[in-house]
């Protein structure tokens, strides 16, 4: 018989990252998080991160800074961050964002490093 395991999360209860994030659904090998109303400010200190991103833009809008790169995402626009390059973002207006990571960020403090 086939896995019929469903997971169902609300992200009105999601727990919430230090950096704002809410933790969404997380699988075994891809996890997702939410990034509401970020607003503009300051780019990040860059960090590179032992995961894969891939990101989608809900509202507003952003410059992504990767590896000499500068990107700006605007609503529908999609992106990739691959594991281990060095990035930053600096929101330009009010900015709400779904990203996956794979393997899932919040496990085993991969965000942390």
């Amino acid at each position: 018989m086939a896995d019929t395991t469903i997971t169902k999360v609300d992200s009105q209860y999601s727990p919430q990252g230090k950096d704002g994030e809410k933790y969404l659904a997380s699988g075994v090998h891809v996890a997702m998080r939410l990034w509401e109303n970020e607003q503009p400010g300051e780019a990040k200190e860059p960090v590179a991160r032992p995961y894969e991103t891939v990101g989608y833009v809900l509202s507003g809008r952003a410059e992504l800074h990767s590896e000499g790169q500068v990107v700006v995402l605007e609503p529908g626009n999609s992106w990739v961050v691959p594991k281990g390059a060095t990035h930053t973002y600096k929101i330009l207006e009010a900015f709400s964002a779904v990203e996956a990571t794979t393997p899932p960020a919040q496990a085993h403090g991969r965000e942390d490093k």
